[in-house]
């Protein structure tokens, strides 16, 4: 350890203590400065955040150029084209409200009650019913590729 300068020894004990409080409020911030770097969950919470900022901007940068192109392309439509597609269009409400209505009419009683419990029961589920889609489709298509 080595001797203090003649300046250190001359001080008063209230200069010393000024001096030990600055001393530490310096090591606190040192401290808290290390422990922000080293603190690994903290430091990849905010770099997901700042990732999904980004991501975000992004998407939304995506939505409006998709917004632009389909109107850009309907505009390129020709009015015939137009007028044909919304014919169609028409004519498949009809027909999907004919059906319904058919259904409505000629199903028996005990097959719509399930049909709207299995309807509601896949709405409250609609998570669960995708990921077990979804791993079908896997498996199917595993096995596919696996005959070949």
């Amino acid at each position: 350890m080595t001797q203090p300068d003649d300046e250190s020894t001359a001080a008063s004990p209230e200069e010393l203590r000024e001096q030990v409080e600055q001393t530490r409020a310096e090591l606190g911030e040192t401290v808290q400065a290390l422990t922000a770097k080293t603190d690994l969950k903290t430091r990849a919470q905010e770099k997901a955040a700042e990732v999904k900022g980004e991501a975000t901007a992004k998407a939304g940068e995506l939505k409006a150029k998709a917004a632009d192109l389909t109107h850009h392309a309907r505009d390129k439509v020709p009015a015939p084209v137009k007028d044909k597609a919304d014919q169609a269009a028409q004519q498949a409400r009809l027909k999907t409200a004919h059906a319904g209505q058919l259904w409505r009419e000629k199903a028996p009683e005990p097959v719509r009650q399930k049909t709207v419990q299995g309807a509601r029961m896949a709405r409250d589920n609609r998570a669960l019913l995708l990921t077990a889609t979804g791993a079908a489709t896997l498996v199917w298509l595993a096995c596919r590729r696996r005959k070949r």
